[in-house]
């Protein structure tokens, strides 16, 4: 087994990456909070997402989120320093969560007990999901090789650059409800009946709208289309509790893409209570960022 990078990367929960890839790479996570009827949890414990979105939709009040405590931070960052090593941690945008905010008290707290806090480094993705799933892979890429903190944070920063995503939603009910709206807001209370495509720029901005789930989903596809176009060739999928819509993209992407993906997975808990069942999220970044 190879030692680990002199540079360790960690990043949140909202990044959704594989549990096995996130093995491969050395990436740690710390775990945000969801509760549904004031029962909270954290979200790397819950092993069953239908089972939450379930809870979900049976809930009259909806779920609450929140980030992670300094605490939980610590936990991750303290024996990564005590090691001697540098670290960059990347985390879900600051624009629509206070984790990254939180971990920058968890360094503070760090410098002031005189725990190296000096070598632990704070990247906001102004992502979230597979966005910042990849910019995390992007670091560990580059930790890998052997670059120090600072090459680490401008490889992440430069797949932060490159990056484009979109998501698919079947309703902004979630999003309005959950007040994480953004710059969606506008097509609240529409006469028409829209499937929204969204992407996340620091916060939710809209990009289009749609009147079909069909539409929407041609649409992600011509999004795909341009990014292999334009040699972003390392893609991504996610979905929540939609599976074979999906499994039908990722075929597509395969057709489009020719490679396989940076990683496909499902969208968890935190961010599925704000954006409802029914997503399906696509995007890419140029593979020597990742590879």
């Amino acid at each position: 087994m190879s030692s680990p990078a002199e540079t360790a990367v960690v990043c949140d929960t909202t990044c959704y990456l594989p549990t096995a890839l996130l093995a491969e790479r050395g990436i740690e996570e710390i775990s945000l909070y969801v509760a549904v009827d004031g029962q909270q949890e954290r979200e790397s414990e819950i092993g069953d997402f239908d089972e939450f979105y379930e809870r979900l939709r049976a809930s009259e009040s909806g779920a609450t989120t929140s980030q992670p405590s300094i605490g939980d931070f610590l936990a991750v960052y303290e024996p990564l320093l005590a090691a001697g090593r540098e670290v960059v941690s990347i985390h879900i945008s600051a624009g629509i969560s206070g984790t990254f905010e939180a971990a920058g008290q968890a360094r503070e707290r760090l410098i002031e007990e005189g725990k190296d806090g000096e070598r632990l480094h704070l990247l906001d993705s102004r992502s979230a999901a597979g966005g910042m799933g990849l910019c995390a892979l992007g670091a560990a890429s580059a930790a890998r090789a052997g670059a120090d903190a600072t090459g680490v944070l401008a490889r992440a920063e430069e797949t932060r650059n490159d990056l484009k995503m979109w998501f698919a939603i079947d309703t902004l009910e979630y999003l309005r409800r959950g007040g994480r709206i953004g710059g969606a807001r506008a097509w609240i209370g529409s006469a028409l009946k829209i499937k929204p495509i969204l992407t996340l720029e620091e916060e939710i901005t809209p990009i289009e709208r749609v009147r079909t789930r069909a539409r929407s989903l041609e649409r992600l596809r011509g999004y795909m289309r341009q990014r292999h176009e334009s040699g972003a060739d390392g893609w991504v999928v996610q979905y929540i509790q939609d599976k074979e819509t999906a499994d039908t993209m990722v075929e597509d992407c395969y057709e489009i893409f020719g490679c396989e993906p940076a990683f496909i997975s499902e969208v968890g808990p935190v961010l599925g209570a704000h954006v409802g069942p029914g997503l399906l999220g696509v995007g890419s970044v140029r593979t020597e960022l990742i590879a």
